[in-house]
């Protein structure tokens, strides 16, 4: 038998009369073991963007920290450089003296904490931190700087305690956060990434592949992992390569050799990245493993394609790979719902009030209840009952049938006309102009729309999420329409604030919905709140 030619499981020829039965012989660190692989992984550590599952050969391979805590030290060195900043500005505008000793400023010193800790943890600041270029920096900076002086601003005004304070001292404060955050951040990174590429010298990556797949992978291996590995070599197992070089990667190993190859040199781990078709990756695991070599085994491809985030995870007894058209973490889900309480509480009590005027006016103008209720699709499918103030008689719905032929959307999965006839008080006059009553004008001023604030608290609806269809819209649904339900239905959302009933392509308010889904976070949320009341007090699109 030819010399590196394979007998085998555990049974490779390397020389005359000399045989490596899966322990390597040379270049073997103290404290490895055999180990057996890993149990599966719970979750994707960031920078498995191959999706690999790590086999554990090296009883000391470390995960990677997740979530929040992996940028604790960055949430830390902010906060230091906010204190910072605000015990200069008010000693620029005091004297030399600390806000500390002043009870008004020691309540905006512990709001500057807070306020820094909540703006980092929900606005993702930290996030992807180390592959930040010198301007994305700064701009994600700025923003950060802006939204912690939007939350202290906000304080002072609902506490009411704005003559107390200097507004010098809260400006000032800003800028000087803004400078030296910026520039401690950057010398932060800079001695990390020197750090940990020094480390990365000592962790050895070989990559084991076929040619067709080997600069994808070299290509996503550096971009996620640069400050955890020095790629030494990689084995193409397709073709006999060996001498050549890939991205500047020397070829050191073939089919026949790989093995061989580990055995004998410096090699920490391996990322095995090979197609479903192909054979021998069974055998090679459990070698490198048996060899004290952690071993990164390529399963699939978790990125974000199309809209849709993937991620590795736990079910039960299996590890599966999670698909979905968004994500959020429990602690946007927390904060989310907890805005939805409080704004669902506000606008019950507005509703009462409301009801103090509009009941009566109703009821006269239309007698019958006061409040108008339908079932409506939620999250997912589920169905609920919806509150309104109503706005139109009664017949309402037996009349909707008649009218489908004047409906603005001609496909049926929306309902929207000129001229209404079942609103309340509208009237065609004569010369074809149109009168509008008291239905109009609750419609005009979404005055309707605000009992569904006790959906809110329910949970059946959600401040800001999509428009809830009713069941025959829900019907007519194909399959890519069911997208916007994907979320609980909002009382406003992205479509409402674009223009609400002048867009009619019913596709059009479906890439809304689903844009909203896929780019979601608690500053879109906030901004559509905003714009919701300019498009409220301006009545722009309403009907």
């Amino acid at each position: 038998m030819p010399e590196g030619e394979y007998r085998g499981r555990n049974c490779f020829l390397t020389g005359p009369g000399e045989q490596c039965t899966g322990e390597r012989k040379k270049h073997r660190r103290p404290g490895l073991s055999r180990g057996k692989p890993a149990g599966n992984r719970k979750g994707r550590q960031e920078g498995d963007s191959l999706g690999p599952s790590a086999h554990r050969g090296d009883v000391m391979y470390r995960k990677k920290t997740g979530g929040w805590a992996k940028h604790l030290d960055f949430m830390l060195l902010d906060i230091l450089c906010l204190q910072a900043a605000f015990v200069l500005a008010y000693a620029v505008r005091m004297g030399p003296s600390s806000p500390y000793g002043d009870p008004d400023y020691r309540s905006i010193g512990i709001l500057l904490v807070l306020a820094d800790l909540a703006v980092a943890l929900l606005s993702g600041t930290f996030s992807g931190v180390l592959g930040r270029g010198h301007y994305r920096e700064f701009t994600v900076t700025l923003r950060h700087a802006f939204l912690v002086e939007v939350v202290v601003i906000l304080y002072l005004f609902t506490a009411q305690k704005t003559v107390a304070y200097s507004r010098f001292v809260i400006y000032l404060l800003a800028a000087l956060y803004i400078c030296l955050g910026y520039f401690l951040r950057m010398l932060w990174k800079a001695w990390l990434l020197r750090h940990r590429a020094a480390e990365g010298e000592r962790r050895s990556l070989l990559v084991v592949t076929e040619h067709a797949l080997a600069g994808e992978v070299l290509e996503g291996a550096r971009a996620e992992n640069y400050d955890r590995f020095r790629i030494t070599g990689i084995a193409i197992l397709d073709r006999d390569m060996r001498g050549q070089e890939i991205q500047g990667i020397p070829v050191v190993a073939g089919a026949g050799d790989v093995v061989d190859s580990v055995c004998r040199s410096w090699v920490d781990e391996a990322l095995v990245v090979l197609p479903h078709s192909a054979r021998g990756q069974e055998e090679l695991v459990p070698q490198f493993a048996e060899m004290g070599v952690v071993v990164h085994l390529g399963l699939f491809r978790t990125e974000r394609e199309n809209g849709r985030s993937q991620f590795v995870g736990r079910l039960g007894d299996y590890t599966v790979l999670t698909t979905s058209i968004s994500y959020a973490t429990p602690l946007q889900q927390f904060v989310k719902r907890a805005m939805d309480i409080a704004g669902g509480a506000a606008g019950c009590l507005i509703t009462f009030l409301l009801f103090l005027f509009l009941g009566p006016a109703i009821f006269l103008a239309s007698p019958g209840p006061v409040f108008f209720t339908q079932e409506r699709v939620g999250r997912n499918g589920k169905r609920f009952k919806i509150y309104k103030f109503r706005s139109m008689y009664l017949d309402a719905e037996e009349r909707k049938k008649d009218l489908m032929a004047e409906n603005r959307h001609g496909d049926g999965r929306m309902f929207k006309m000129e001229a209404d006839p079942r609103i309340i008080g509208t009237k065609i006059l004569p010369d074809g102009r149109v009168k509008k009553g008291l239905g109009n004008h609750i419609r005009d001023l979404s005055l309707d729309e605000f009992p569904q604030f006790f959906n809110v608290l329910k949970g059946d609806m959600s401040l800001v999420g999509t428009r809830p269809p009713t069941v025959d819209e829900w019907e007519r649904y194909r399959p890519h329409h069911r997208a916007r339900l994907a979320v609980r239905p909002g009382i406003t959302g992205l479509w409402q604030v674009s223009g609400r009933s002048k867009i009619t392509d019913f596709e059009e308010v479906v890439k809304l919905d689903t844009k909203y889904i896929t780019e979601w976070s608690m500053g879109l949320d906030l901004r559509i709140l905003l714009r919701t009341v300019r498009v409220v007090f301006g009545r722009d699109g309403a009907m």
